[in-house]
Parts: C-alpha cells; structure tokens; sequence
C-alpha cells in the first residue's frame, strides 16, 4: 500500500482494531534514492479518515527540522486529531547523502536533535521561548495555539545505543527501539531505569515500546528469506543481513511469531508497532493476521 491508500489503510487499520497507525520517512534513501515519504503529512490524511486511532511517526527525523517549524506542524496536526499525535523521533544517520543534500552536518545530528526536542517541549507548553544554542536561537519565539494533550504529545524516541537512551531520559515520554532481540531490550530498559535514577527522572508513566518487522510465512527459513530481501534494500547494512533478520525479527507462522514476541513482552515492551517485511501483495494478508490470529492472544 502507498502514500495514495494512506487514507483508507487508516480507516481499515482502525476498523480492525489496531491502536496506532503509524508512518515512518526519509528524504533521500539512496543515490538514486528509493521511494520514500514524509510521516507528518502521511499521518495528517490517516487523521481525517480516522476518529479513535492514534498517530504515530515512527519515526520522524528530528535533525531535519526547525523547533519553531516542528512546534507548529505536530501541534496542527494534534488539534486536528483531536489530540491523537505520538511524536516517534530518531536521529538518522544510514544515509548520509540525505544529510549532506539538505545541507546539514551529519555528524552533529545527535546534538541538533537534543537542542530540537528541548525547545520544542518549551513551544509546547510556553507563551514565550528565549533560547541561545550551538543549532538554534530563538527570542520571544511563540506558537498559538498550543497543542490539545497536555502537557503535549508523547515523545518516544527510537534508537539503538546508549546515547537514544539518554535522549529518552531526558527529553521523551517513551522509549521505541528496533533491531533488538529480546535480551537486548531488556537490557535497554535497565539502563534507561538506571538513567533515569542517575537524572532524578520519574518513569512512572513512561511508555515501553518496540518496533519488530515480522514476516509471516509456513516456515522460519521461508520468511527470514522475504525478509532479508525486503529490508535490505532498506538498510543496506550488507552481508550479515540474513543473520540480522533472523536475530531481531519475527519470522514463520503465527506460532512461532507469538511465542517470540511473548519474549519482548517478558523483557518489558509494552506497545508492539509492527512493520511488516513482505512484497506489497502480500501485505493485506500480514495486517489482518495480526489483528485477528497474533494480537488476540495478547488481550
């Protein structure tokens, strides 16, 4: 399904019962690039055909974007929802070129996107931001209106190493890793716990969540084979990729699907947003076996 079935994937996917629907984006994927979108737009045609289902950007990425501009366009979207937006925020980084086009230093990403989220939360929730930093000056900087949850809409913030994990200490309501196997993400929620102690940072309504890419097929090797061809022209991470797939995805039947997201979910996740890894003709099939054979045997 593509950016024009936006609108009616949402409706579908809020029919079937499912809690978010979410998009993800990047604005050059390779040279020459692949097909890509952008999530706040994708999410703003899932609002106007929706009415309980909640938004999620998993992920946005967050260095391309201006605090003042990013404050006005997920507030919009947030009051248009009527309050829906979760604001998923990574920082980029496997294609470079995407980097370089827009003029921005790569390499200063994980710091352009702390100062972001710290003056967006400010926007957020202030009448006036004065704020002097390395990437962004602002002086009686204001959005009006704010946005309709309060204090704001979720942050979760995805990432995989120690410093996303600070990043969701300090600025996030919610952490949303991918890539991990289980004993990976349980690890992730000590250190974040342990972060946070260090910080003074109250967790106690703090979301865990967790991105896996599933491939549903009559056997393991079968569907570890789909996945690796369609994720690998996602990442390019080269030859290790058939074991990665088969580390940190979930793969063959419905059983075996189960019974390996059971170990996320022992291991603290909590929201599962599921990113399936098949041809696009096979995709209808993925969701609705998710919504009616995997996520049952969860409530």
């Amino acid at each position: 399904m593509g950016a024009a079935q936006t609108a009616s994937q949402a409706k579908w996917m809020e029919e079937l019962g499912f809690e978010y629907f979410s998009a993800g984006e990047h604005y050059m994927r390779g040279d020459p690039p692949g097909p890509t979108q952008a999530a706040l737009t994708l999410l703003a045609v899932a609002a106007g055909a929706t009415e309980k289902i909640r938004l999620l950007s998993s992920i946005l990425l967050a260095p391309f974007y201006h605090p003042l501009v990013l404050a006005k366009l997920t507030t919009t979207l947030d009051i248009a929802s009527g309050g829906r937006l979760t604001l998923g925020i990574g920082i980029g980084g496997e294609f470079p070129m995407e980097f370089e086009a827009a003029g921005l230093d790569v390499k200063q990403r994980g710091r352009r996107t702390n100062e972001c989220l710290e003056v967006l939360t400010q926007l957020w929730t202030q009448d006036s931001v004065d704020f002097k930093g390395r990437h962004f000056q602002l002086d009686g900087a204001a959005i009006n209106p704010h946005p309709v949850q309060q204090p704001h809409p979720p942050i979760w913030v995805s990432g995989r190493r120690d410093a996303a994990m600070r990043r969701a200490v300090k600025h996030g309501n919610g952490w949303l890793p991918y890539f991990y196997d289980p004993p990976r993400y349980r690890d992730s929620v000590a250190k974040i716990q342990q972060f946070a102690s260090e910080a003074g940072r109250d967790l106690s309504q703090f979301q865990w969540a967790f991105m896996p890419y599933i491939s549903i097929y009559p056997t393991v090797e079968e569907a570890a084979r789909v996945a690796a061809n369609e994720l690998g022209g996602r990442y390019l991470y080269g030859s290790e990729f058939s074991e990665i797939v088969s580390r940190y995805c979930l793969l063959g039947p419905v059983e075996n699907c189960v019974s390996r997201l059971k170990e996320y979910i022992d291991a603290g996740a909590r929201h599962i947003i599921f990113s399936v890894s098949c041809p696009m003709e096979d995709r209808v099939r993925h969701i609705e076996t998710i919504a009616k054979e995997i996520i049952p045997q969860f409530i």
